[in-house]
């Protein structure tokens, strides 16, 4: 946490994608082009994969590539575009880190006009930072009364004029009455995620559980939840938009041995959101409000405290290794340019994702780039475009290590924890993982022991609804035969899929 006296919060981001003469060479030869017999091992693997999908009544395309040499090591339909789910989000933190670099922080700042120990207007603007907490906003609040500040003498004013008032992105319309928290709204001012959560926690028997929200100051609350001497948790909540702020209707019966019972939900308006529970969280530091909460405040100019994220290296483990599709969408819209006199759109983010194929040499034909997290019927990639932005990824020293980091082990942690168990001990896959109804999805590296590049590699598969698991098995049944016939080139003997890794 910073307090500064004056200052803007934003500058205007440069688009820095590496131009013809810096993208990765082509394919060429080269001493350590993979040898025959690993090459024709692995075509053969996926010649099997792909007969095993056709079985299931499904289609594929398979791209992998040395990395040194950009040589296609095996292919299948690798220029067809397909629905690739989750592995949309390699392409975005790709852009990502290309555009704004891997040490770039979000910024949101309080702004106002200061008045002795008063602020005329508090403005409460973001950047569109994903990671934005309770706890943070809290300790903005905090270094505000340590600044000597009680009292907002007007309203607090929400700034989202950084991104536009499109909250949900494109596909999420495909499911309109879903609450689940995993399809929150993005804003540039969002907090903990876009999602309200409920804690129950039992007292004694038939008296009043305590039934709390966070972040504060949001919700307004009837009915009541009672303790009661057994039996299951029996905890009913309808939670409702009451214009800019939630109504919560709470009931039923929570066990008095019961731990505390959790529950996240979406909002469905994030314009002052953060907003109400700033005033919330001022009155927790003896600072008074005056006035309402609403929109608005994108002309103040006078920063009284500023909170910078982590940096973006260490944001992205949430789409590479937990798959965090509101994480995704807010780093996909906030690669628009800050040089547009409007807020930033999914289309702007679009927009810079396809550049940044273009200019990596990965824009194939059929190529659509709709939303960043990859969510719903929405996108369409080929596998050779994954393994060309694998490659170049890599191949870049900016953030290579970084991108690569950012991936789930396989066997070890994130999305990949159950599988891969048999490659686990060498760490081998680093991957992103991609699921839908009817699709699943890979799309990542087998890295080498000792100096040498990895393989980059992309299996993607459609229409497989209903036999999505069986498919995921012969998947990962290929991906285990690309690492053998890597360790057999290196000497290492060879370790066969296990039964287990499904």
């Amino acid at each position: 946490m910073i307090l500064v006296g004056a200052a803007a919060i934003a500058a205007s981001l440069l688009l820095s994608f590496p131009s013809a003469s810096q993208a990765p060479p082509a394919s060429s030869p080269a001493a350590s082009q993979v040898a025959p017999k690993q090459q024709a091992a692995i075509a053969k693997a996926v010649d099997k994969f792909a007969a095993a999908i056709a079985k299931y009544g499904g289609k594929t395309g398979v791209s992998v590539v040395d990395v040194e040499t950009g040589q296609v090591i095996a292919s299948y339909h690798d220029r067809e575009a397909l629905n690739p789910a989750s592995n949309m989000k390699l392409l975005t933190a790709a852009a990502a880190m290309s555009q704004l670099t891997a040490t770039y922080q979000y910024r949101t700042a309080l702004y106002g006009k200061r008045n002795g120990a008063a602020v005329d207007e508090l403005v409460l603007r973001g950047s569109g930072d994903p990671s934005l907490t309770t706890s943070d906003l809290w300790e903005m609040a905090a270094e505000l009364r340590r600044s000597g500040v009680r009292k907002v003498q007007g309203d607090i004013l929400v700034d989202q004029s950084a991104f536009d008032e499109q909250y949900l992105p494109p596909g999420f319309e495909q499911q309109p009455n879903e609450w689940a928290y995993f399809r929150a709204p993005v804003s540039a001012v969002a907090l903990n995620r876009n999602v309200i959560t409920m804690s129950v926690h039992p007292t004694t028997k038939e008296q009043a559980a305590v039934v709390s929200f966070d972040p504060p100051g949001v919700v307004d609350v009837t009915g009541s939840v009672k303790t009661s001497a057994a039996g299951p948790e029996a905890v009913t909540l309808l939670l409702a938009p009451s214009g800019a702020r939630l109504s919560a209707k709470v009931g039923g019966t929570i066990p008095e041995d019961s731990h505390a019972m959790v529950t996240p939900k979406r909002i469905d308006n994030p314009s002052v959101f953060a907003g109400y529970a700033l005033r919330a969280l001022l009155a927790e530091q003896g600072i008074t409000v005056s006035g309402a909460v609403r929109t608005g405040g994108d002309k103040a100019r006078n920063v009284l405290v500023m909170h910078r994220s982590r940096p973006l290296s260490e944001l992205l483990y949430e789409l590479g290794k937990r798959s965090d599709n509101f994480y995704a969408e807010m780093v996909f819209k906030g690669l628009g340019s800050k040089e547009k006199s409007r807020g930033q759109s999914s289309a702007d983010g679009a927009e810079v994702v396809n550049r940044y194929l273009k200019a990596v040499g990965a824009l194939d034909d059929g190529t659509v780039i709709k939303n960043g997290s990859g969510l719903y019927d929405t996108n369409r990639v080929t596998a050779n475009t994954f393994t060309r932005v694998l490659r170049a990824a890599y191949l870049d020293p900016s953030f290579g290590s970084e991108y690569v980091s950012h991936l789930a082990i396989g066997g070890v942690d994130g999305t990949l924890h159950g599988r891969f168990n048999n490659l686990k001990k060498l760490r081998l896959v680093r991957a992103k993982t991609g699921t839908l109804n009817d699709v699943t999805a890979l799309s990542g590296y087998v890295l080498s022991p000792g100096s040498r590049a990895p393989f980059a590699f992309s299996i993607v598969i459609n229409g497989v609804a209903g036999k999505v698991t069986g498919a995921r098995a012969a998947l990962d049944k290929c991906a285990s035969s690309i690492a053998s016939a890597m360790l057999r080139s290196k000497g290492v003997p060879a370790v066969l899929p296990s039964g287990d890794d499904e």
